[in-house]
């Protein structure tokens, strides 16, 4: 294995009995096999976690669901209000020449889940551009500060007997230390500021109690204690005999046709029937309590991890424990990778989680929410469409106010100031959609019938006309 394929998803690495500072005893030698174990006598690391149902599946619902959202670029445009980049940078896209993207991001995740670290080996062109971000095994690096000026540093294994979790046996030398040039850290939730605690190092004991309720009850299938009963005879048989008369028992009373009927036993011949201890039946209450406790450590509700038995109090519907687990558990996660990937773009661009899709709800939900956005002028009908996936429209873009659903920011006054010109303008003759052009209101469909009210304008009386009328009535009374 060479010092690379080490870093990069080489066996997993403890502690070495080669160091002179580890002593040379039995519980070394157990340690540098099996790994450290824990109060339960169960060796307990990232990787034997996985062994757990509970723990895999809410390190894969965590770190699956994350990696699928949808990851953009943003600036901030005018009035504050972000401007998505037309492009999505090259070291987001392919951040890595084998994994896709969403492997890329799964594994990040699962990094920061199981040891509560992430780091990446930068690796820069030419022109010192960072061009993709290789994903080192967390147990592989040491991170700390340098004495002089604090500034933070890092030491790999490139060995195979490895070192141990982060801030593990393996030295950190400031001469030969790598620094953020080279390695981006995103750390978990900690202590000291450099490195995250592992939430499996911090749950180890409730784990450790999880995988030996597995081993007892591996165990307990094994030896024999399922069985429903036990033929007992007064006299001694011989296996043949014993064979001939178990054989004879389930031909009689096994089957549907045999249920609820009655036992007719031989001379001698008795049955005991055999049922779980107490004690031992209680390992069962035990792994549903260890389900608990992993769906706790991680913040999420025990229905997703199978839990059926118990209700939460994230909410009665899908959609109010999606919109809780988004909340409460993905977005701080989120939000750790966000800011450290950001730091890659030039200012003052950033990166962001899209997870509107997970928060939406059902199809009525979504329209009502969207029709009192859209009636607030919160939401334009192209800010719907975009939250929809739908291609934007012509004059989608304008908001409306409640009241006569002007547009929004005018007053009142300034839209009955215009309806008024426009009324007034019409029943003086003016075509109106014209009118409605000119006084700047939306245009509406007519019917092209007008009201009985509004007539077209009298022809001016000529004066030549008259006179001419009233020498006829002269003429006509004479």
């Amino acid at each position: 294995m060479t010092w690379l394929s080490s870093l990069l998803g080489g066996a997993e690495s403890r502690a070495s009995v080669e160091n002179p500072q580890v002593p040379l005893t039995s519980a070394s030698l157990a340690d540098l096999f099996v790994g450290p174990k824990g109060d339960a006598g169960v060796a307990v690391t990232p990787k034997t976690a996985f062994s757990m149902p509970a723990v895999y599946r809410a390190v894969a619902l965590l770190a699956g669901t994350s990696a699928s959202l949808p990851l953009y670029a943003y600036r901030d445009g005018a009035n504050g209000v972000r401007e998505r980049l037309g492009y999505r940078p090259g070291i987001i896209d392919r951040p890595h020449p084998d994994l896709t993207r969403f492997e890329w991001l799964e594994l990040s995740f699962v990094h920061a889940l199981a040891w509560g670290n992430t780091f990446y080996l930068k690796v820069r062109d030419g022109t010192g551009i960072v061009r993709e971000l290789w994903p080192l095994v967390p147990n592989r690096v040491r991170a700390g500060r340098a004495t002089d000026d604090g500034r933070k540093i890092y030491a790999l294994d490139t060995r195979n007997w490895g070192g141990g979790q982060p801030g593990g046996t393996f030295p950190l030398d400031e001469a030969t230390a790598l620094t953020d040039y080279e390695i981006l850290h995103v750390p978990g939730m900690g202590f000291d500021g450099v490195v995250g605690m592992s939430p499996i190092e911090c749950a180890k004991q409730g784990i450790g109690m999880a995988l030996a309720a597995e081993q007892f009850g591996a165990k307990l299938f094994s030896s024999g204690n399922l069985m429903s009963g036990i033929l007992k005879s007064e006299s001694k048989l011989t296996p043949a005999q014993a064979d001939m008369v178990k054989a004879q028992w389930k031909a009689k009373h096994s089957g549907l046709n045999a249920a609820h009927d009655i036992a007719v036993m031989g001379s001698g011949v008795s049955f005991e029937q055999v049922s779980f201890p107490p004690a031992d039946v209680q390992f069962i209450e035990s792994r549903r309590f260890q389900i608990d406790e992993v769906a706790r450590m991680y913040g999420i509700p025990p229905h997703m991890l199978f839990q059926t038995d118990r209700s939460t109090s994230w909410g009665s519907g899908i959609e109010q424990q999606t919109i809780g687990l988004v909340v409460f558990t993905l977005r701080p996660w989120l939000t750790r990778f966000e800011q450290r990937l950001s730091r890659l773009l030039p200012s003052p661009q950033y990166l962001s989680f899209v997870v509107e899709g997970l928060l939406r709800g059902d199809s009525a939900a979504r329209a009502a929410f969207y029709k009192a956005m859209w009636e607030l002028g919160v939401y334009s009908t192209n800010d719907i469409r975009r939250l929809e996936d739908q291609a934007p429209v012509d004059g989608g873009d304008i908001r409306y106010r409640p009241l006569n659903f002007g547009v929004l920011g005018e007053s009142d006054n300034a839209i009955k100031g215009r309806v008024e010109a426009a009324s007034a303008l019409i029943r003086s003759g003016f075509a109106p959609a014209a009118v409605i052009e000119a006084v700047g209101l939306d245009p509406i469909e007519h019917l092209g019938l007008l009201p009985v009210t509004v007539q077209r304008p009298a022809e001016p009386d000529n004066p030549d006309d008259a006179v001419v009328d009233k020498l006829e009535e002269d003429n006509a009374d004479a």
